[in-house]
């Protein structure tokens, strides 16, 4: 099933208050309400582009070993998906259909890695619960993410909501007080450093499907061949 097929039927499940969240009506507004601010804020638009250079990284696993862009791409280009924590439905779908496409993208000669403002105990669990083959990279603060223009602080109503709703402090799950977030994103990143592809989802509830990447890898691969 196509990722954002499985993503709609997440969500009306869920905005219908269906269990498992059996979430009450009065939960959605707000919700909804921060996506529809996000978007009109035009933030995405600051995120780079085909084209741009890709900031140079290097963020520990969630075993706690570094892992560096730059050697990364001395192998072949890198896949870079933005993850805003395990508490996040969406996002743990989404990794699940890139992990059913690892297969694929490895063949193509790439790599892969996750990038998480959340604590590495965090992404140990994600990567256990979802058995991720790919990395999780910590984060904190946001900081690569902001780099690459994705960053966001979570509007008031909607962080009273995530702490006192949900009982998801992020000032826990993060290990920072900021309560900012990166808006979805996935990057192709050539091994010249520049980005060869981009997707940037202000609204969470949409993403691509990782079948999307294949085609870039291909022509990359084509072009690494000439």
């Amino acid at each position: 099933m196509p990722l954002q097929d499985r993503l709609d039927a997440f969500k009306a499940n869920f905005e219908s208050g269906g269990p498992p969240f059996n979430a009450p009506p009065a939960v959605h507004e707000p919700m909804r309400r921060a996506t529809v601010e996000l978007i009109a804020s035009g933030a995405a638009f600051n995120a780079l582009k085909i084209g741009n250079e890709a900031p140079e990284f290097e963020l520990e696993d969630a075993e706690g070993k570094r892992i560096s862009s730059v050697e990364s791409l001395k192998q072949g280009p890198l896949v870079v998906t933005f993850y805003r924590g395990f508490w996040c439905p969406y996002c743990n779908l989404e990794l699940e259909a890139i992990q059913e496409a690892v297969g694929e993208i490895e063949q193509r000669g790439a790599s892969i890695v996750a990038i998480s403002p959340q604590t590495p105990a965090n992404s140990r669990r994600a990567i256990r619960e979802k058995e991720l083959t790919f990395p999780i990279l910590f984060d904190r603060g946001n900081e690569v993410a902001a780099a690459f223009g994705l960053r966001f602080r979570l509007p008031d109503y909607l962080i009273t909501l995530y702490r006192d709703g949900f009982k998801n402090d992020l000032t826990v799950t993060n290990g920072e007080p900021s309560w900012t977030l990166p808006m979805p994103a996935r990057f192709v990143i050539d091994q010249q450093g520049s980005i060869a592809y981009a997707e940037v989802s202000p609204d969470y509830t949409r993403r691509p499907d990782p079948s999307e990447l294949l085609p870039i890898l291909d022509h990359l691969r084509q072009m690494t061949a000439a």
